[in-house]
């Protein structure tokens, strides 16, 4: 039996607040990687640095090891404001100060991003564990509530009744196991049934 190897991703940041909520994102979108948080440089190179899959580093620690992080520029996603990203061409940004869906949005978006770019898909999960045999209309309701609208905006855009819509949501969250419009958007996501692109 082939092990699927977890991905391991390094979150280096001095502000264990931040570091502890990106860990709890990165979780949802990646259950089975390995997240590790580093609260300064020299702990990260303490440890075995180049078994990571991802780093996440705080624009303050990139600023000053900018040596060790181009080196490894397609792994490294710095965090930081909108402000920093011009000073810092070339290299991903995550801009932490966007509300949790959004912040959930752009890491999708990295994600995906990053196994176009041909590296190999580890990180994601195998297609299996994610499926739960949504019937065609619950994926057709799934889709519009990623893209945001609300019960009454998918019965007109599904030409279907508000009662109709409400089951389905209720039957999508009852195979899912999932309540939250983000998380459902991980899953649509995951499976494909939307681009990253476009939420």
């Amino acid at each position: 039996m082939m092990m699927h190897h977890a991905p391991e991703i390094a979150i280096i940041d001095a502000n264990t607040l931040s570091a502890i909520g990106l860990q709890s994102v990165l979780n949802d979108i990646i259950p089975m990687a390995v997240i590790r948080t580093f609260s300064t440089f020299s702990e990260l190179i303490d440890d075995t640095p180049d078994m990571y899959a991802h780093y996440f580093v705080s624009s303050h620690f990139y600023m000053e090891h900018t040596s060790f992080f181009l080196d490894r520029k397609k792994k490294t996603i710095v965090m930081g404001g909108e402000g920093q990203a011009l000073q810092l061409s070339g290299v991903t940004m995550l801009n932490i100060y966007q509300s949790k869906d959004m912040l959930i949005k752009s890491i999708l978006r990295l994600h995906q991003h990053a196994h176009h770019k041909g590296n190999p898909p580890e990180a994601l999960p195998p297609k299996h564990l994610f499926e739960h045999n949504l019937s065609a209309r619950e994926i057709d309701v799934l889709v519009q509530i990623t893209k945001g609208l609300i019960n009454k905006e998918i019965a007109d855009k599904l030409n279907i009744s508000l009662t109709t819509v409400i089951t389905h949501r209720k039957n999508i969250t009852d195979k899912l196991g999932i309540k939250s419009v983000s998380g459902l958007t991980i899953y649509a996501v995951m499976n494909g049934y939307v681009e990253a692109d476009r939420i």
